[in-house]
């Protein structure tokens, strides 16, 4: 997809953050907007950002976690907007806590909406990418995609999955022939409340991590704006990229994902036993 004017783009999580930097780029490039989140407030907010750019938004308050309602709203989308040309399926949460101790309930929570509902707008979607003249699906892993980290397991195995989920069905599309694409995304840190939003468990103090600061950590270490991610991500769909390292610290993800696992595995492991005095 080289332009993105007069294009239909469905974004999840668009109340914030990312995927509110998506929307107004992409307003302001002419794309019209289906927007869903369930911030209703953040989401008018969203709304009202990108109307400026006089372009067509509609809006909805989407659980991605439940699959029947990103079904019903990709089909109102495409009702609204006559077509739907690409789907960003950037809704996600966080949870720190211990693989051996966190609750299974927030296990699921984290599943559910950042696997599960990547895979829940991916086939919503999928059916009106195909009838559209061209298409194009951009699921948001991260570089925990790329990298496994202590207190991360549940976001880990869900980024993973997103992945994998995102590498099999690029490579099916093009068995086809088909009209549509998919990019996966990496991002590193970017500016964004998703720690503050997420879930904290006490669990991570057995391994030499402070449930208090992690917003504070989380802030000083993130390298990239929204709105920058945001331009980087579309140049990567303007490319058909398989995949793309958004921000200098993804890079070093990728690379340190590329060493033998004992070596970052033991540099982790030796921070964390430092930082609990072993």
């Amino acid at each position: 997809m080289r332009q993105f004017r007069s294009r239909v783009v469905a974004i999840t999580g668009a109340a914030s953050g990312l995927g509110r930097a998506l929307a107004v780029d992409l307003a302001s490039r002419g794309a019209s907007l289906a927007l869903a989140d369930l911030d209703a407030i953040g989401l008018a907010d969203t709304v009202a950002m990108c109307e400026e750019h006089r372009i067509k938004v509609t809006s909805a308050a989407v659980d991605v976690a439940d699959r029947a309602a990103v079904f019903s709203w990709a089909d109102s989308a495409a009702d609204l907007h006559g077509s739907v040309n690409m789907i960003i399926n950037n809704a996600g949460v966080n949870l720190a806590a211990t693989a051996a101790e966190q609750s299974i309930s927030d296990f699921e929570w984290v599943m559910d909406i950042d696997f599960w509902g990547v895979v829940h707008g991916t086939q919503a979607f999928l059916p009106h990418l195909r009838q559209a003249e061209e298409g194009h699906v951009v699921n948001i892993s991260s570089v925990f995609g790329l990298v496994s980290i202590p207190g991360q397991s549940a976001y880990n195995a869900s980024k993973f999955a997103v992945r994998g989920f995102s590498d099999a069905l690029r490579m099916e599309l093009e068995i086809e022939n088909s009209n549509v694409s998919v990019t996966t995304i990496h991002p590193g840190g970017i500016k964004t409340n998703i720690v503050n939003s997420g879930r904290r468990d006490d669990t991570v103090r057995a391994i030499g991590q402070n449930p208090d600061n992690m917003q504070i950590e989380f802030d000083r270490l993130a390298k990239s704006s929204p709105e920058k991610a945001a331009r980087e991500i579309l140049k990567a769909v303007q490319h058909n990229r398989r995949r793309a390292l958004i921000g200098p610290d993804a890079k070093l993800f990728d690379f340190v994902s590329r060493l033998p696992a004992g070596l970052y595995q033991r540099f982790l492991i030796t921070s964390a036993r430092r930082e609990l005095g072993r």
